[in-house]
């Protein structure tokens, strides 16, 4: 936002969004994949109609909606008609399963869901007598089932009251207090069961108001939305997007990104680090299907890094070596994002060095940043006005700092959320006394005023030698290698550090048949003394440089590949270490079985 548009709810934001007069404010692709709009007057008559049945069934101020649905124009409607009532939306993952939706439900005391598909309907069905639920609202309109409010039903004639404004409704809106709670988000759970944080209209409103003070964007943007909407990363960009008058795409698959990027050419791109990776491997894929392609990638790579620091600040280098590499290799990588986009924004996790200079190799600056969903999300961001590569940025504003005897990074503003939804000994040990948020992190500030985070207190791990090693860095620095998709580092209360490695299949299967290394499964494949005898490399290449007690002395590859469904990672693909810890728990063992005897530090 800017001095001229300041908010002091998320209501505010949806006047300003309502009454813009945007004929393409949103887009959403129909059954036949065309990309259609939906004008600012259509999206105030929907919000509207929803947020008055919502009225009609009961639901008040301070009331709880579950809302279950992949990034689709819906959620954003229902996400808005729920806070016009002065209710709070309690977004859910569609991923989890009944059970897990069950027990969010349950705890937040949600009495109407509205949720996207069938899928999402019969889970919720089949768990329904374990909670208190008194409607289902379904997005999908085709074949509704029994049970289940069609929300076209809901919709019905909306559109046909064109730029007709109601009196009442907006003095609805208006009443919205910043102290209101507007959503109540769980956590994933990456260290333990997951809570849900209450976030007020102020504490988003707050945040939204400094968060891109830096960034020019404007009515002419757009933005592909695909990160889950449950996430408070993504949701807080859309809100940024519709205050800034730009257009918002809603992509519900994550399959269809690349042809949606091809096809709408966005200008702003956000994504977790694991979108960059997989977009960094992909590349570097490809290229090693052929020897000039790979030699091709390796010059223009090696160009791009000794003018890096120029594209980070940036600025386009005018080397003729650059500008060669650049139209040769370095377009080719922007065009996989559509070929427009201005800026490129990373949070939710660390991004790793490796993975910010790759970038910056080939002329794409990624700007990252650091927050948590207790935050608002945004706590830092590196921008064009104030960057350097490593760090997350500088700190917003309108939050003060400080840390811990132990470097943790404690927090303190009025987008610090209000506390965790029935946790009262979470909320006592999460604050000081003095109002301090502990958010968990250990960091450090340099002189400059850059904030760099270096990794997850509960996820230090200290060796029985009583050394504290960060695994993210490490961890980062072995993801940097093409044939990596995951790892964890283990070794907590053992002599020394071990890795467990899920490779990336794709790659390695290119690699494989490149070495004439046949393999009828995933575990003949990584059993081959070659295959161990290159990741062996690649650990050997991520222990330069680290300390002797940070160094990975053993490692094991397995065969499952991580993700979100399987379990191992959060949607915003961080690793669940208790869950890595539990499933391989038989390979630790190993790892570790003649610890006695072996060499430690």
């Amino acid at each position: 936002m800017n001095a001229k548009f300041a908010l002091s709810t998320i209501n505010d934001l949806f006047f300003h969004v309502s009454a813009a007069g945007n004929p393409r404010a949103v887009l959403w692709q129909g059954e036949n994949g065309k990309w259609l709009p939906i004008s600012s007057a259509q999206l105030y008559q929907r919000v509207r109609a929803l947020a008055l049945a919502l009225q009609s069934w009961g639901v008040g101020r301070g009331d709880r909606v579950a809302l279950i649905s992949e990034n689709r124009w819906e959620w954003s409607v229902a996400d808005f008609a729920i806070l016009a009532i002065g209710a709070a939306d309690v977004p859910i993952y569609p991923t989890l399963t009944g059970d897990q939706i069950a027990v969010l439900l349950q705890d937040a005391g949600c009495k109407v869901a509205i949720v996207s598909t069938r899928q999402q309907f019969d889970k919720l069905q089949a768990v329904r007598s374990s909670m208190s639920l008194d409607r289902i609202v379904l997005m999908d309109s085709e074949a509704p089932p029994a049970g289940a409010i069609p929300l076209r039903e809901v919709l019905a004639g909306a559109d046909k009251r064109g730029n007709e404004r109601d009196a009442g409704f907006d003095a609805l809106l208006r009443s919205a207090k910043p102290e209101d709670l507007a959503t109540l988000i769980y956590t994933s759970g990456t260290t333990g069961e997951p809570k849900g944080v209450m976030l007020t209209h102020g504490n988003i409103a707050q945040n939204q108001n400094v968060a891109v003070a830096d960034f020019a964007m404007d009515a002419t943007d757009s933005c592909i939305s695909f990160l889950p909407l449950s996430h408070i990363t993504a949701r807080a960009l859309d809100y940024v997007l519709f205050g800034k008058g730009a257009q918002v795409a809603y992509c519900s698959q994550f399959d269809r990104l690349p042809q949606s990027m091809r096809e709408l050419r966005p200008t702003v791109i956000v994504g977790v680090p694991r979108v960059y990776e997989k977009i960094r491997q992909e590349v570097e894929r490809r290229a090693s299907l052929s020897p000039v392609k790979k030699r091709l990638l390796q010059w223009a790579v090696k160009v791009g890094a000794q003018h890096s620091d120029a594209v980070y600040a940036g600025k386009k280098p005018e080397a003729l070596n650059w500008k060669l590499a650049d139209k040769l290799i370095f377009s080719k990588v922007r065009e996989a994002f559509g070929g427009q986009v201005k800026l490129f924004l990373s949070g939710g996790a660390p991004l790793g060095i490796d993975t910010a200079k790759w970038f910056a190799s080939v002329g794409i600056a990624v700007w990252e940043g650091y927050g948590l969903t207790e935050t608002s999300p945004v706590i830092a961001l590196n921008s064009p006005k104030a960057q350097r590569m490593g760090s997350v940025g500088k700190l917003m504003p309108n939050v003060e700092l400080r840390f811990a005897e132990d470097g943790e990074l404690l927090v303190r503003g009025p987008s610090i959320f209000k506390g965790y939804w029935q946790k009262p000994t979470a909320n006592a040990e999460c604050f000081d006394a003095e109002g301090w948020f502990r958010t968990g992190d250990i960091g450090r500030l340099d002189a400059d005023g850059f904030l760099y985070i270096t990794d997850r207190k509960k996820e230090l791990l200290k060796t029985s030698g009583g050394k504290l090693v960060a695994p993210q860095p490490i961890e980062n620095r072995l993801k940097a290698d093409i044939l990596v998709g995951q790892a964890a580092l283990v070794g907590d209360k053992h002599k020394f550090i071990s890795a467990i490695v899920s490779p990336n299949f794709a790659a390695l299967a290119t690699w494989a048949q490149q070495e004439g290394i046949e393999a009828t499964d995933r575990a003949a494949l990584i059993a081959d003394e070659r295959v161990i005898a290159r990741y062996e490399e690649i650990v050997r290449a991520a222990n330069a440089g680290l300390a002797n007690f940070e160094m990975i002395k053993r490692f094991r590859l397995v065969a499952e590949e991580w993700s979100q469904e399987s379990g191992e990672l959060t949607p915003s693909m961080k690793l669940k270490r208790r869950v890595i810890t539990e499933h391989y728990a038989d390979v630790i063992a190993a790892l570790y079985a003649d610890e006695a005897t072996a060499r430690g530090e």
